[in-house]
């Protein structure tokens, strides 16, 4: 298995856009105030063009099987991104592929100059919730910025 983490290309919208989609749907996580319904996930590669912010595609075989990035989220702190978008197609999942996305985007946001990395999530993505708290992220009481997604309760940040 030939495991491959490299930025998003304009070709790559329509395919990440349906992995976030029928993962999400997947879960039972397709609710309004959620990616589901951002149309800007319909242009993953437009938006993270935004200064400061990276989206990574992870491809198992050349097959792209999911992804994640950091971005600076309006009416967070200066020193604090947050991680977006981190979804992998079933046949990724506990491979180890999860943790490797979300230490890269750690490094980016490191060499991106933040100190902190926030994010939002749902209690249905269960396994998730445990790789995040894994990887020293903790709970938030409420959440920080602007995202948006108001179909998001949970919230979480780590120290870089």
């Amino acid at each position: 298995m030939t495991i491959s983490i490299r930025p998003i290309q304009p070709a790559d919208n329509s395919i990440i856009a349906k992995i976030i989609r029928d993962t999400l749907t997947e879960f039972g996580a397709n609710h309004p105030g959620t990616v589901y319904y951002d149309p800007t996930t319909d242009a993953l590669y437009e938006l993270f063009q935004e200064a400061k912010s990276v989206y990574n595609i992870a491809e198992v075989n050349g097959k792209i099987v999911g992804g994640g990035g950091i971005y600076p989220t309006k009416g967070l702190p200066d020193d604090t991104c947050e991680l977006v978008k981190m979804y992998l197609l079933p046949e990724a999942r506990g491979t180890g592929l999860g943790t490797q996305l979300i230490t890269r985007c750690l490094e980016q946001a490191r060499s991106n100059g933040f100190n902190k990395i926030y994010l939002e999530t749902m209690n249905e993505l269960k396994a998730a919730l445990k790789v995040y708290a894994r990887m020293g992220f903790t709970y938030l009481d409420a959440p920080l910025g602007n995202s948006g997604h108001f179909g998001c309760p949970l919230w979480m940040l780590r120290e870089l």
